[in-house]
Protein backbone atom coordinates (compact mmCIF):
# COMPACT_ATOMS: atom_id res chain seq x y z
CA UNK A 1 0.00 0.00 0.00
CA UNK A 2 3.01 2.10 0.93
CA UNK A 3 4.66 1.59 -2.55
CA UNK A 4 1.07 2.51 -4.55
CA UNK A 5 0.85 6.23 -2.34
CA UNK A 6 4.45 7.13 -3.31
CA UNK A 7 4.05 6.05 -7.05
CA UNK A 8 0.68 7.80 -7.43
CA UNK A 9 2.32 10.81 -5.99
CA UNK A 10 4.84 10.88 -8.99
CA UNK A 11 2.33 10.07 -11.58
CA UNK A 12 0.44 12.76 -10.62
CA UNK A 13 3.29 14.98 -10.46
CA UNK A 14 4.12 14.32 -14.04
CA UNK A 15 0.37 14.49 -15.51
CA UNK A 16 -0.21 17.43 -13.68
CA UNK A 17 3.15 19.46 -14.90
CA UNK A 18 2.75 18.11 -18.61
CA UNK A 19 -0.83 19.38 -18.69
CA UNK A 20 -0.12 23.01 -16.83
CA UNK A 21 2.83 23.63 -19.46
CA UNK A 22 1.07 22.62 -22.54
CA UNK A 23 -2.22 25.36 -21.07
CA UNK A 24 0.01 28.30 -19.91
CA UNK A 25 2.10 27.72 -23.34
CA UNK A 26 -0.72 27.65 -26.02
CA UNK A 27 -1.22 29.88 -29.30
CA UNK A 28 2.25 30.96 -29.80
CA UNK A 29 2.29 32.46 -32.99
CA UNK A 30 5.43 33.85 -32.86
CA UNK A 31 9.22 33.48 -32.54
CA UNK A 32 8.80 36.52 -29.87
CA UNK A 33 6.26 34.25 -28.39
CA UNK A 34 7.83 31.10 -27.70
CA UNK A 35 11.45 32.47 -26.92
CA UNK A 36 10.27 35.91 -25.11
CA UNK A 37 7.12 35.48 -24.14
CA UNK A 38 6.26 38.36 -25.30
CA UNK A 39 8.38 40.18 -22.45
CA UNK A 40 5.38 40.56 -20.25
CA UNK A 41 6.57 37.72 -17.54
CA UNK A 42 6.17 38.91 -14.10
CA UNK A 43 9.15 39.34 -12.27
CA UNK A 44 8.31 36.94 -9.70
CA UNK A 45 7.62 34.04 -11.97
CA UNK A 46 11.04 34.75 -14.03
CA UNK A 47 12.60 34.86 -10.45
CA UNK A 48 11.41 31.23 -9.70
CA UNK A 49 11.98 30.31 -13.21
CA UNK A 50 15.74 31.04 -12.91
CA UNK A 51 15.95 29.11 -9.59
CA UNK A 52 14.57 26.09 -10.70
CA UNK A 53 17.05 26.15 -13.99
CA UNK A 54 20.32 26.35 -12.13
CA UNK A 55 18.74 24.16 -9.83
CA UNK A 56 19.41 20.77 -11.74
CA UNK A 57 18.87 17.19 -10.56
CA UNK A 58 22.85 16.75 -9.88
CA UNK A 59 22.29 19.83 -7.40
CA UNK A 60 19.43 18.33 -5.40
CA UNK A 61 21.64 15.33 -5.52
CA UNK A 62 24.96 16.60 -5.80
CA UNK A 63 25.25 19.08 -3.48
CA UNK A 64 24.10 16.82 -0.54
CA UNK A 65 27.36 14.47 -1.80
CA UNK A 66 29.65 17.32 -1.84
CA UNK A 67 28.29 17.95 1.98
CA UNK A 68 28.88 14.71 2.86
CA UNK A 69 32.18 14.55 1.66
CA UNK A 70 33.31 17.94 3.40
CA UNK A 71 31.37 17.63 6.07
CA UNK A 72 30.95 21.48 6.07
CA UNK A 73 28.84 23.99 4.29
CA UNK A 74 32.51 25.40 2.26
CA UNK A 75 30.33 24.62 -0.90
CA UNK A 76 27.75 26.83 0.33
CA UNK A 77 30.82 29.53 0.11
CA UNK A 78 30.23 29.68 -3.88
CA UNK A 79 26.79 31.27 -3.07
CA UNK A 80 28.57 34.40 -2.22
CA UNK A 81 30.32 34.67 -5.44
CA UNK A 82 26.65 34.22 -7.12
CA UNK A 83 25.57 37.25 -5.64
CA UNK A 84 28.77 39.37 -6.36
CA UNK A 85 28.27 37.98 -10.25
CA UNK A 86 24.99 38.28 -11.01
CA UNK A 87 25.01 41.86 -9.04
CA UNK A 88 27.81 42.81 -11.76
CA UNK A 89 25.59 41.07 -14.68
CA UNK A 90 22.92 43.58 -13.57
CA UNK A 91 24.82 46.57 -13.99
CA UNK A 92 26.41 45.51 -17.10
CA UNK A 93 24.78 43.08 -18.95
CA UNK A 94 21.34 43.63 -18.86
CA UNK A 95 20.57 47.47 -20.21
CA UNK A 96 22.33 46.38 -23.48
CA UNK A 97 20.15 43.78 -24.26
CA UNK A 98 17.28 45.38 -23.98
CA UNK A 99 18.31 48.44 -25.72
CA UNK A 100 18.55 46.42 -28.85
CA UNK A 101 15.91 44.08 -27.88
CA UNK A 102 17.73 40.82 -28.79
CA UNK A 103 16.29 37.95 -29.54
CA UNK A 104 19.55 35.94 -28.08
CA UNK A 105 22.26 37.36 -26.63
CA UNK A 106 24.46 35.91 -29.32
CA UNK A 107 22.71 39.06 -31.57
CA UNK A 108 24.69 41.62 -29.68
CA UNK A 109 27.83 40.44 -30.46
CA UNK A 110 26.73 40.70 -34.18
CA UNK A 111 26.05 44.11 -33.61
CA UNK A 112 29.49 44.97 -31.24
CA UNK A 113 31.64 42.78 -33.93
CA UNK A 114 30.21 41.31 -36.67
CA UNK A 115 28.39 37.97 -37.53
CA UNK A 116 31.48 35.93 -37.38
CA UNK A 117 31.89 36.85 -33.43
CA UNK A 118 27.96 35.73 -33.34
CA UNK A 119 28.04 32.23 -34.93
CA UNK A 120 31.44 31.64 -32.92
CA UNK A 121 29.80 31.91 -29.29
CA UNK A 122 26.94 30.91 -30.58
CA UNK A 123 28.13 27.29 -31.56
CA UNK A 124 30.12 27.18 -28.19
CA UNK A 125 26.90 28.20 -26.61
CA UNK A 126 25.06 25.31 -28.28
CA UNK A 127 28.17 22.00 -27.53
CA UNK A 128 28.35 23.54 -24.24
CA UNK A 129 24.47 23.32 -23.09
CA UNK A 130 23.85 20.20 -24.82
CA UNK A 131 26.89 18.54 -22.85
CA UNK A 132 26.28 20.17 -19.68
CA UNK A 133 22.54 19.59 -19.60
CA UNK A 134 22.68 16.26 -21.48
CA UNK A 135 25.49 14.82 -18.10
CA UNK A 136 22.65 16.04 -15.55
CA UNK A 137 20.06 13.85 -17.17
CA UNK A 138 21.95 11.07 -15.54
CA UNK A 139 21.13 11.95 -12.04
CA UNK A 140 17.35 11.46 -12.20
CA UNK A 141 17.56 8.34 -14.52
CA UNK A 142 19.01 6.51 -12.02
CA UNK A 143 16.45 7.59 -9.18
CA UNK A 144 14.17 6.48 -12.09
CA UNK A 145 15.43 3.19 -12.20
CA UNK A 146 16.25 1.86 -8.78
CA UNK A 147 12.54 3.48 -7.95
CA UNK A 148 11.06 1.46 -10.74
CA UNK A 149 12.96 -1.58 -8.58
CA UNK A 150 11.28 -0.54 -5.63
CA UNK A 151 7.88 0.03 -6.88
CA UNK A 152 7.48 -1.87 -9.87
CA UNK A 153 9.63 -5.12 -9.49
CA UNK A 154 9.09 -5.54 -5.26
CA UNK A 155 13.43 -5.68 -5.52
CA UNK A 156 15.57 -4.47 -2.47
CA UNK A 157 17.13 -1.00 -3.27
CA UNK A 158 20.73 -0.82 -3.13
CA UNK A 159 23.39 1.81 -4.16
CA UNK A 160 26.28 -0.44 -4.82
CA UNK A 161 28.90 -0.96 -7.28
CA UNK A 162 27.04 -3.09 -9.79
CA UNK A 163 23.84 -2.70 -8.30
CA UNK A 164 22.61 -1.84 -12.19
CA UNK A 165 25.15 -3.56 -14.45
CA UNK A 166 23.71 -2.28 -17.61
CA UNK A 167 23.53 0.81 -19.21
CA UNK A 168 19.91 -0.11 -20.55
CA UNK A 169 17.56 1.12 -17.93
CA UNK A 170 18.60 4.69 -17.67
CA UNK A 171 18.33 4.85 -21.15
CA UNK A 172 14.86 3.95 -20.74
CA UNK A 173 14.11 6.06 -17.77
CA UNK A 174 16.28 9.38 -19.71
CA UNK A 175 13.99 8.48 -22.63
CA UNK A 176 11.08 8.57 -20.49
CA UNK A 177 11.94 12.11 -18.99
CA UNK A 178 13.09 14.02 -21.70
CA UNK A 179 9.87 13.06 -23.66
CA UNK A 180 8.09 14.05 -21.15
CA UNK A 181 9.93 17.46 -20.49
CA UNK A 182 10.34 17.97 -24.63
CA UNK A 183 6.76 17.08 -25.15
CA UNK A 184 5.62 20.98 -23.23
CA UNK A 185 8.50 22.37 -24.11
CA UNK A 186 8.30 21.85 -27.62
CA UNK A 187 4.82 22.85 -27.74
CA UNK A 188 4.28 25.88 -25.09
CA UNK A 189 8.06 27.62 -25.24
CA UNK A 190 9.29 30.01 -22.89
CA UNK A 191 5.53 30.43 -20.97
CA UNK A 192 5.32 27.08 -20.39
CA UNK A 193 8.74 26.84 -19.48
CA UNK A 194 8.69 29.47 -16.30
CA UNK A 195 5.25 28.51 -15.83
CA UNK A 196 5.71 25.07 -14.75
CA UNK A 197 9.26 26.30 -13.25
CA UNK A 198 6.97 27.99 -10.69
CA UNK A 199 5.99 24.99 -9.72
CA UNK A 200 8.59 23.23 -9.81
CA UNK A 201 11.17 25.40 -7.50
CA UNK A 202 8.13 25.27 -4.73
CA UNK A 203 7.98 21.56 -4.85
CA UNK A 204 11.94 21.30 -5.05
CA UNK A 205 12.76 23.64 -2.26
CA UNK A 206 9.80 22.41 -0.35
CA UNK A 207 10.82 18.54 -0.36
CA UNK A 208 14.29 19.60 0.65
CA UNK A 209 12.71 21.01 3.62
CA UNK A 210 10.96 18.12 4.19
CA UNK A 211 14.47 15.63 3.64
CA UNK A 212 15.64 17.87 6.87
CA UNK A 213 13.06 17.39 9.06
CA UNK A 214 12.97 13.53 8.44
CA UNK A 215 16.89 13.30 8.85
CA UNK A 216 16.85 15.02 11.95
CA UNK A 217 14.19 12.82 13.30
CA UNK A 218 16.17 9.76 12.07
CA UNK A 219 19.48 11.43 13.76
CA UNK A 220 17.76 11.80 17.23
CA UNK A 221 17.44 15.81 17.35
CA UNK A 222 20.09 18.82 17.09
CA UNK A 223 21.95 17.36 20.17
CA UNK A 224 22.69 13.95 18.04
CA UNK A 225 23.70 15.75 15.11
CA UNK A 226 26.30 18.09 16.55
CA UNK A 227 27.61 14.72 18.40
CA UNK A 228 28.14 12.70 15.33
CA UNK A 229 29.32 16.01 13.54
CA UNK A 230 31.11 18.05 15.77
CA UNK A 231 33.17 20.69 13.35
CA UNK A 232 29.76 22.06 13.21
CA UNK A 233 30.09 23.80 16.27
CA UNK A 234 33.24 25.63 14.89
CA UNK A 235 33.88 27.73 11.80
CA UNK A 236 35.36 25.27 9.89
CA UNK A 237 31.99 23.33 9.26
CA UNK A 238 30.79 26.10 7.60
CA UNK A 239 33.91 28.30 5.83
CA UNK A 240 37.25 26.88 4.47
CA UNK A 241 40.11 29.56 3.94
CA UNK A 242 41.89 27.33 1.85
CA UNK A 243 44.85 27.19 4.25
CA UNK A 244 43.65 24.54 6.55
CA UNK A 245 47.23 22.99 7.17
CA UNK A 246 45.57 19.50 6.42
CA UNK A 247 44.91 21.40 2.82
CA UNK A 248 48.64 22.64 2.77
CA UNK A 249 49.97 19.11 3.49
CA UNK A 250 47.69 17.57 0.63
CA UNK A 251 49.00 19.89 -1.83
CA UNK A 252 52.58 18.97 -0.63
CA UNK A 253 51.67 15.38 -0.98
CA UNK A 254 50.46 15.46 -4.25
CA UNK A 255 52.94 18.33 -5.74
CA UNK A 256 55.99 17.00 -4.20
CA UNK A 257 56.42 20.10 -2.16
CA UNK A 258 58.68 20.08 0.90
CA UNK A 259 58.76 23.35 1.45
CA UNK A 260 56.18 26.32 0.65
CA UNK A 261 57.13 29.33 -1.18
CA UNK A 262 54.73 32.90 -2.19
CA UNK A 263 54.52 30.46 -5.81
CA UNK A 264 53.12 27.58 -4.01
CA UNK A 265 50.94 29.27 -2.31
CA UNK A 266 49.38 30.59 -5.51
CA UNK A 267 49.35 27.36 -6.88
CA UNK A 268 47.44 26.29 -4.47
CA UNK A 269 44.71 28.71 -4.32
CA UNK A 270 44.12 27.42 -7.97
CA UNK A 271 44.44 23.64 -7.29
CA UNK A 272 41.33 24.33 -4.73
CA UNK A 273 37.52 24.10 -4.81
CA UNK A 274 35.61 25.35 -2.29
CA UNK A 275 37.09 27.89 -0.56
CA UNK A 276 36.78 31.63 0.46
CA UNK A 277 39.12 32.79 -2.77
CA UNK A 278 37.27 30.34 -5.35
CA UNK A 279 33.82 31.82 -3.88
CA UNK A 280 34.82 35.48 -3.59
CA UNK A 281 37.07 35.31 -6.98
CA UNK A 282 36.23 32.22 -9.48
CA UNK A 283 32.39 31.54 -8.42
CA UNK A 284 31.68 35.64 -9.28
CA UNK A 285 33.23 35.06 -12.74
CA UNK A 286 31.86 32.64 -13.11
CA UNK A 287 28.35 33.40 -12.72
CA UNK A 288 28.77 36.81 -14.54
CA UNK A 289 29.44 34.31 -17.50
CA UNK A 290 26.59 32.20 -17.03
CA UNK A 291 23.91 34.98 -16.34
CA UNK A 292 25.97 37.57 -18.71
CA UNK A 293 26.75 34.94 -21.60
CA UNK A 294 24.67 31.68 -21.08
CA UNK A 295 21.36 32.09 -23.18
CA UNK A 296 20.10 29.29 -20.89
CA UNK A 297 20.07 31.38 -18.09
CA UNK A 298 19.69 34.80 -19.68
CA UNK A 299 16.51 33.80 -22.20
CA UNK A 300 14.54 34.15 -18.91
CA UNK A 301 15.73 37.50 -17.89
CA UNK A 302 14.69 39.01 -21.27
CA UNK A 303 10.69 38.11 -20.90
CA UNK A 304 10.69 40.85 -18.75
CA UNK A 305 9.08 43.85 -19.67
CA UNK A 306 12.12 45.71 -18.65
CA UNK A 307 15.34 45.44 -17.77
CA UNK A 308 14.92 46.96 -14.34
CA UNK A 309 12.60 44.12 -13.61
CA UNK A 310 14.85 41.63 -15.03
CA UNK A 311 17.11 43.25 -12.65
CA UNK A 312 15.10 42.49 -9.75
CA UNK A 313 14.23 38.75 -10.87
CA UNK A 314 17.93 38.30 -11.00
CA UNK A 315 19.11 39.34 -7.79
CA UNK A 316 16.32 38.22 -5.96
CA UNK A 317 16.84 34.64 -7.53
CA UNK A 318 20.53 35.23 -5.99
CA UNK A 319 19.67 35.86 -2.58
CA UNK A 320 17.16 32.54 -2.59
CA UNK A 321 20.19 30.87 -4.01
CA UNK A 322 21.66 30.83 -0.53
CA UNK A 323 19.32 29.35 1.73
CA UNK A 324 18.70 27.19 -0.97
CA UNK A 325 22.39 26.36 -1.71
CA UNK A 326 22.37 25.66 2.33
CA UNK A 327 19.32 23.01 2.41
CA UNK A 328 21.09 20.77 0.08
CA UNK A 329 24.83 21.03 1.26
CA UNK A 330 23.05 20.67 4.87
CA UNK A 331 21.07 17.51 3.86
CA UNK A 332 24.56 15.96 2.85
CA UNK A 333 25.96 16.55 6.49
CA UNK A 334 22.90 14.99 8.09
CA UNK A 335 23.44 12.07 5.94
CA UNK A 336 27.01 11.72 7.23
CA UNK A 337 25.42 11.40 11.10
CA UNK A 338 22.57 9.13 9.86
CA UNK A 339 24.73 6.72 8.37
CA UNK A 340 27.12 6.93 11.36
CA UNK A 341 23.79 5.76 13.04
CA UNK A 342 22.99 3.38 10.84
CA UNK A 343 25.30 2.38 8.04
CA UNK A 344 22.52 -0.69 6.57
CA UNK A 345 22.02 1.20 3.19
CA UNK A 346 24.94 3.22 2.71
CA UNK A 347 25.99 3.44 -0.88
CA UNK A 348 29.34 2.90 -2.29
CA UNK A 349 29.33 6.09 -4.00
CA UNK A 350 29.46 9.37 -2.23
CA UNK A 351 27.30 10.64 -5.18
CA UNK A 352 24.51 8.12 -4.33
CA UNK A 353 24.23 8.85 -0.37
CA UNK A 354 20.76 11.21 -0.46
CA UNK A 355 19.12 9.12 -3.53
CA UNK A 356 20.14 5.65 -1.24
CA UNK A 357 18.39 7.63 1.60
CA UNK A 358 15.19 9.02 -0.16
CA UNK A 359 14.38 4.89 -1.75
CA UNK A 360 15.31 2.96 1.32
CA UNK A 361 14.61 5.10 4.33
CA UNK A 362 12.11 7.69 4.33
CA UNK A 363 8.37 7.25 5.59
CA UNK A 364 5.61 6.43 3.20
CA UNK A 365 4.27 9.45 1.32
CA UNK A 366 6.74 11.59 2.36
CA UNK A 367 9.04 9.93 -0.07
CA UNK A 368 6.68 10.02 -3.06
CA UNK A 369 6.98 13.79 -2.33
CA UNK A 370 10.72 14.42 -2.30
CA UNK A 371 11.08 11.73 -5.34
CA UNK A 372 8.62 14.22 -7.05
CA UNK A 373 11.13 16.65 -5.99
CA UNK A 374 13.77 15.22 -7.68
CA UNK A 375 12.17 14.95 -10.93
CA UNK A 376 10.89 18.32 -10.92
CA UNK A 377 14.62 19.51 -10.57
CA UNK A 378 15.55 17.87 -13.58
CA UNK A 379 12.55 18.87 -15.58
CA UNK A 380 13.16 22.47 -14.78
CA UNK A 381 16.29 22.53 -16.26
CA UNK A 382 15.99 20.80 -18.97
CA UNK A 383 13.44 22.71 -20.30
CA UNK A 384 15.21 25.53 -19.88
CA UNK A 385 17.92 24.01 -21.71
CA UNK A 386 16.10 22.66 -24.23
CA UNK A 387 14.19 26.04 -25.15
CA UNK A 388 17.38 28.01 -25.11
CA UNK A 389 18.88 25.79 -27.19
CA UNK A 390 15.84 25.88 -29.61
CA UNK A 391 15.73 29.96 -29.38
CA UNK A 392 19.84 30.12 -30.58
CA UNK A 393 19.66 27.72 -33.42
CA UNK A 394 16.65 29.01 -34.80
CA UNK A 395 17.82 32.94 -34.40
CA UNK A 396 21.19 32.86 -34.57
CA UNK A 397 21.60 30.02 -37.56
CA UNK A 398 18.40 29.31 -38.83
CA UNK A 399 16.98 33.09 -40.02
CA UNK A 400 20.04 34.12 -41.84
CA UNK A 401 19.58 31.09 -44.05
CA UNK A 402 15.97 30.65 -44.38
CA UNK A 403 14.72 34.92 -45.02
CA UNK A 404 11.07 36.07 -45.42
CA UNK A 405 9.35 33.19 -43.88
CA UNK A 406 5.96 33.49 -42.15
CA UNK A 407 6.15 33.65 -37.91
CA UNK A 408 4.48 30.43 -38.30
CA UNK A 409 7.37 28.88 -39.67
CA UNK A 410 10.14 30.09 -37.79
CA UNK A 411 8.04 28.58 -34.81
CA UNK A 412 8.16 25.40 -36.29
CA UNK A 413 11.62 25.73 -36.47
CA UNK A 414 12.09 26.47 -33.47
CA UNK A 415 9.74 22.86 -32.02
CA UNK A 416 12.02 20.81 -34.44
CA UNK A 417 14.97 22.42 -33.14
CA UNK A 418 13.84 21.40 -29.63
CA UNK A 419 13.26 18.05 -30.75
CA UNK A 420 16.37 17.94 -32.14
CA UNK A 421 18.35 18.74 -28.80
CA UNK A 422 16.36 16.83 -26.89
CA UNK A 423 17.76 13.85 -28.82
CA UNK A 424 21.14 15.14 -28.48
CA UNK A 425 21.24 15.06 -25.14
CA UNK A 426 19.68 11.91 -24.46
CA UNK A 427 22.80 10.33 -26.57
CA UNK A 428 25.24 12.71 -23.87
CA UNK A 429 23.61 11.36 -20.97
CA UNK A 430 23.59 7.86 -22.44
CA UNK A 431 27.52 8.27 -22.87
CA UNK A 432 27.93 9.51 -18.75
CA UNK A 433 25.63 6.48 -18.00
CA UNK A 434 28.19 4.08 -19.45
CA UNK A 435 30.16 6.14 -17.59
CA UNK A 436 29.01 6.07 -14.27
CA UNK A 437 28.54 2.24 -14.51
CA UNK A 438 32.08 1.80 -14.75
CA UNK A 439 33.36 3.72 -12.99
CA UNK A 440 30.79 5.16 -9.59
CA UNK A 441 33.10 7.15 -8.00
CA UNK A 442 33.01 9.83 -10.40
CA UNK A 443 31.71 13.18 -8.65
CA UNK A 444 28.47 14.61 -10.25
CA UNK A 445 28.87 18.87 -9.67
CA UNK A 446 33.03 18.83 -11.08
CA UNK A 447 31.69 17.32 -14.16
CA UNK A 448 28.83 19.73 -14.99
CA UNK A 449 30.27 23.00 -13.55
CA UNK A 450 33.90 22.13 -15.17
CA UNK A 451 31.45 21.24 -18.64
CA UNK A 452 30.06 24.52 -18.45
CA UNK A 453 33.27 26.60 -16.62
CA UNK A 454 35.48 25.61 -19.87
CA UNK A 455 33.46 27.02 -22.23
CA UNK A 456 31.59 30.17 -20.49
CA UNK A 457 35.40 31.59 -19.79
CA UNK A 458 35.85 32.56 -23.29
CA UNK A 459 32.32 33.46 -24.06
CA UNK A 460 32.62 36.46 -20.91
CA UNK A 461 36.16 37.02 -22.41
CA UNK A 462 34.34 38.20 -25.64
CA UNK A 463 30.95 40.03 -24.01
CA UNK A 464 33.12 42.01 -21.40
CA UNK A 465 35.78 43.52 -24.88
CA UNK A 466 32.45 44.90 -26.08
CA UNK A 467 31.08 46.36 -23.10
CA UNK A 468 33.87 47.50 -21.40
CA UNK A 469 36.00 48.85 -24.56
CA UNK A 470 34.44 51.53 -26.73
CA UNK A 471 36.81 49.76 -29.55
CA UNK A 472 38.63 47.09 -29.15
CA UNK A 473 38.02 43.53 -30.87
CA UNK A 474 36.68 42.48 -34.17
CA UNK A 475 35.48 39.38 -36.03
CA UNK A 476 39.11 37.74 -36.90
CA UNK A 477 40.40 39.03 -33.30
CA UNK A 478 37.35 37.16 -31.43
CA UNK A 479 38.19 33.99 -33.08
CA UNK A 480 41.70 34.19 -32.32
CA UNK A 481 41.18 35.57 -28.82
CA UNK A 482 38.48 32.91 -27.78
CA UNK A 483 40.48 29.84 -29.80
CA UNK A 484 43.15 30.88 -27.21
CA UNK A 485 40.83 30.77 -24.34
CA UNK A 486 39.84 27.17 -24.77
CA UNK A 487 43.41 26.00 -25.41
CA UNK A 488 44.32 27.78 -21.95
CA UNK A 489 41.60 26.41 -19.86
CA UNK A 490 42.53 22.65 -21.64
CA UNK A 491 46.04 23.15 -20.74
CA UNK A 492 45.78 24.39 -16.96
CA UNK A 493 42.77 22.18 -16.34
CA UNK A 494 44.72 19.15 -17.64
CA UNK A 495 42.02 18.12 -20.19
CA UNK A 496 44.66 16.93 -22.58
CA UNK A 497 46.75 15.22 -20.11
CA UNK A 498 43.56 13.43 -19.25
CA UNK A 499 42.60 12.64 -22.76
CA UNK A 500 46.12 11.53 -23.84
CA UNK A 501 46.12 8.80 -20.96
CA UNK A 502 43.04 7.23 -22.79
CA UNK A 503 43.99 7.54 -25.90
CA UNK A 504 47.68 6.22 -25.84
CA UNK A 505 47.20 2.88 -24.89
CA UNK A 506 44.93 2.05 -28.34
CA UNK A 507 48.51 3.39 -29.98
CA UNK A 508 50.53 1.06 -28.10
CA UNK A 509 52.23 3.77 -25.79
CA UNK A 510 52.06 1.97 -22.21
CA UNK A 511 53.95 5.28 -20.24
CA UNK A 512 51.66 7.98 -18.42
CA UNK A 513 51.81 11.53 -19.30
CA UNK A 514 52.40 13.79 -16.56
CA UNK A 515 51.88 17.78 -15.99
CA UNK A 516 55.22 19.61 -15.35
CA UNK A 517 56.17 21.29 -12.26
CA UNK A 518 56.22 24.46 -12.77
CA UNK A 519 52.31 24.34 -14.42
CA UNK A 520 49.78 24.97 -11.83
CA UNK A 521 46.44 22.72 -11.86
CA UNK A 522 43.28 24.90 -11.82
CA UNK A 523 40.22 23.77 -10.36
CA UNK A 524 37.29 23.75 -12.08
CA UNK A 525 35.39 26.52 -9.94
CA UNK A 526 38.79 28.65 -11.85
CA UNK A 527 37.68 27.20 -15.37
CA UNK A 528 35.83 30.71 -16.15
CA UNK A 529 38.13 33.14 -14.81
CA UNK A 530 41.23 31.35 -17.15
CA UNK A 531 39.50 31.45 -20.32
CA UNK A 532 37.85 35.07 -19.47
CA UNK A 533 40.89 36.45 -19.04
CA UNK A 534 42.70 35.22 -21.95
CA UNK A 535 40.21 36.54 -24.16
CA UNK A 536 39.56 39.12 -23.18
CA UNK A 537 43.98 40.34 -23.41
CA UNK A 538 43.85 38.89 -27.07
CA UNK A 539 40.82 40.73 -27.83
CA UNK A 540 42.67 43.95 -26.75
CA UNK A 541 45.20 43.65 -29.65
CA UNK A 542 42.41 44.20 -31.98
CA UNK A 543 40.37 47.15 -33.42
CA UNK A 544 37.10 47.35 -34.05
CA UNK A 545 36.18 48.36 -37.65
CA UNK A 546 34.85 52.12 -38.25
CA UNK A 547 31.74 50.85 -40.31
CA UNK A 548 30.73 48.33 -37.06
CA UNK A 549 30.93 50.88 -34.58
CA UNK A 550 28.82 53.14 -37.05
CA UNK A 551 26.37 50.80 -37.30
CA UNK A 552 26.16 49.67 -33.64
CA UNK A 553 25.86 53.58 -32.62
CA UNK A 554 23.22 53.63 -35.73
CA UNK A 555 21.34 50.85 -34.05
CA UNK A 556 21.83 52.27 -30.77
CA UNK A 557 20.00 55.78 -31.24
CA UNK A 558 17.34 53.93 -33.25
CA UNK A 559 16.32 51.98 -29.67
CA UNK A 560 16.66 55.21 -27.92
CA UNK A 561 14.21 56.57 -30.62
CA UNK A 562 11.37 54.97 -29.12
CA UNK A 563 11.31 52.62 -32.13
CA UNK A 564 9.82 49.32 -30.39
CA UNK A 565 10.91 47.26 -33.66
CA UNK A 566 13.06 43.57 -32.25
CA UNK A 567 16.88 43.23 -33.34
CA UNK A 568 16.50 42.36 -36.52
CA UNK A 569 19.81 40.79 -38.26
CA UNK A 570 17.96 38.33 -40.61
CA UNK A 571 19.87 40.22 -43.72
Amino acid sequence: MGLLVDGLIIVLYFVAIVSIGLYMGRRERSLSDFALGGRQVPWWAVMASIIAAETSAATFLGAPGEGYDKRSLAYVQLVFGVILGRWLVAGIFLKPYYQFKVYTVYDYLAVRFGPLSRKYVSALFLIMRTLASGTRLFVPSLVMVLAWQLFVQGKDVHFTQGAVSSVTPYLVAIVALTIATCIYTAIGGIKAVIWTDVIQATLMFGSALVAIGTLLWHIGGWQAFLDAVPQMRTLQGYFVSGFEPERIQAYMKEHHVSVMNAWHYVKLILWSDYTLFSALIGATVGNMAAFGTDQDMVQRLLTSETHRKAKKSLMTAAIMDLPIAAAFTFIGILLYAYYQKDPTYKPDATADVFGSYILNVMPIGVRGFVLAGVFATAMGSLSAALNALATSATNDWYLGRFKGKSEGHYVGAARFFTVLFAILMIVVAGVFAYAKVNHPEVRIIPVVLGIAGFILGPMLGVFLLGMLTKNRGSDRGNLIAVTCGLFATVVLGEMHIMVANTVAPWFGYTGEFVRPDWLPKVSFTWFALVGAVVVFLVGLLFRTPEPVLQEAERRLKQAEAGDDRPLDLRD
